[in-house]
């Protein structure tokens, strides 16, 4: 996985990362393990809050290696898998309090770049979330009333398919929610802004720094690495994905699992190309399906596409970054979904871990008492989550009683994942068959269309 940078790293070029922790012993009264947004925000947002306080980071690799700077670049509203499914596990009331944080979390990135003049690429283009077949429409109907039951007024607007062509050449897309209050922007740019932020405020980080052991002792947490020793009043574990093979507490092995997902990018498209596609209001786009596809333009004039089918890591490998099969269905759907663009060249390719928990509910969570804090289960939805995930921490850190931090994912009873990889395992297999099962019913008529155009086509050649 070293080898293989997202496009974003691929795209940022040379990057000088900070020394590791040198050899020795150290006092901190915060450390925090993980350098990605929700440590680097939480850094930032404590020394703010108490200039006084030493603050300390260590990353196991770079700024921007992990989900970070690997994601697509998406700064939306959607908590957890799926409204209905969150409704369904926990009730209105907590959906409607879940989607108030969402729209923050994107308010808050937006604000931050803004008021910092952060070089992220940011675009507040808004998003569609967009139907194929018949099927899916009527589950995206039914979703779109939803959403305007849990958001504020002016929240979501539905397209039917008239308004869609109008705004993007795809034949294929017969409806579409569209949310405005949403963005787009570079991840590994915006990663490595906030450590820069982060270092101005008076936090030191230090990459490269992998985390070997963490016990408590009788005044705090004895933290190690290879050479150094940290005793902390306080730690904040925010490695999201890769919590599982942290050392230590028993607890967090049990808190989430890595899925992988997949994404590829296009080579730059022409003027003329872009002007028959025209895809003008830039919107970031994602599918109705349940295994679903994201796709959006890049600054650079190209359109990257991921999701599809995943990947899952039973032990601690952490080494699934690469599907060519995968892969291969991106660039299939990518040619389908945009009949115009079929001559056009794949790029680059990639692939990354983002952090599912067993209820597909984000977590902040304690260890024992308040001084060891966690944050897992972003489900791929975490450019803006995680951000204000780390405003929260800071609250706690603080101990502040804040609106954030009564948030209802604060210390939550989660379902813990089973031990061994056995029953996740099986757990796994049958959920993705129902979902891929999900996809081949509503998609029917989209194979019969494909099967009757590919016998045509041989019978033209005969």
């Amino acid at each position: 996985m070293a080898k293989n940078y997202s496009f974003w790293q691929h795209k940022y070029g040379a990057y000088h990362p900070n020394d590791p922790l040198p050899a020795g012993s150290y006092a901190t009264d915060v450390l925090i393990v993980g350098a990605g947004y929700t440590g680097l925000t939480a850094a930032r947002e404590v020394k703010r809050d108490q200039p006084e306080l030493n603050v300390m980071v260590l990353d196991a690799n770079e700024v921007g290696f992990g989900a970070s700077g690997r994601n697509g670049g998406f700064s939306m509203s959607l908590f957890g898998m799926e409204p209905e499914t969150t409704v369904f596990r926990w009730g209105k009331k907590k959906a409607r309090e879940a989607q108030e944080y969402m729209q923050k979390a994107v308010a808050y990135v937006h604000e931050l770049i803004e008021n910092e003049g952060l070089d992220s690429d940011y675009e507040h283009t808004g998003m569609w979330r967009v139907a194929y077949t018949e099927r899916q429409e009527k589950r995206l109907k039914s979703t779109y009333r939803l959403l305007c039951d849990l958001a504020k007024e002016g929240s979501y607007f539905f397209y039917q398919q008239d308004e869609v062509k109008s705004k993007l050449n795809s034949p294929h897309i017969r409806a579409a929610i569209y949310e405005p209050e949403t963005g787009i922007l570079d991840p590994c740019k915006h990663v490595r802004a906030l450590k820069t932020l982060a270092e101005e405020a008076g936090a030191k980080i230090y990459e490269n720094s992998a985390v070997a052991d963490i016990r408590r002792s009788d005044d705090g947490i004895v933290v190690k690495t290879s050479n150094a020793t940290i005793h902390a009043k306080k730690l904040v574990l925010a490695t999201n994905a890769w919590t599982h093979t942290l050392p230590g507490p028993r607890k967090l092995r049990s808190r989430q699992r890595a899925v992988w997902t997949y994404q590829i990018v296009s080579e730059p498209l022409t003027k003329d190309e872009w002007e028959t596609l025209g895809w003008r209001d830039r919107m970031s786009i994602e599918d109705n399906r349940q295994l679903v596809h994201y796709l959006r333009i890049t600054k650079c004039g190209r359109i990257t596409m991921g999701g599809g089918s995943i990947g899952f890591e039973y032990g601690d490998a952490m080494d699934k970054w690469h599907d060519p099969g995968v892969w291969q269905d991106l660039e299939a759907h990518f040619r389908w979904l945009f009949p115009s663009l079929k001559h056009k060249k794949i790029y680059y390719k990639w692939g990354g871990a983002v952090s599912a928990n067993f209820d597909m509910v984000p977590e902040i969570g304690f260890i024992g008492d308040h001084n060891i804090i966690y944050s897992t289960g972003c489900i791929g939805h975490g450019v803006s989550l995680t951000q204000l995930n780390g405003r929260l921490i800071a609250d706690l850190i603080s101990g502040v009683d804040s609106e954030l931090s009564r948030f209802w994912i604060v210390n939550r009873k989660a379902i813990s994942v089973p031990p061994g990889n056995l029953l996740p395992f099986i757990g796994v297999k049958a959920i993705t068959s129902a979902l891929k099962g999900i996809d081949r019913f509503e998609e029917r008529e989209l194979r019969s269309k494909r099967i009757q155009t590919s016998n045509n086509s041989s019978q033209q050649t005969q």
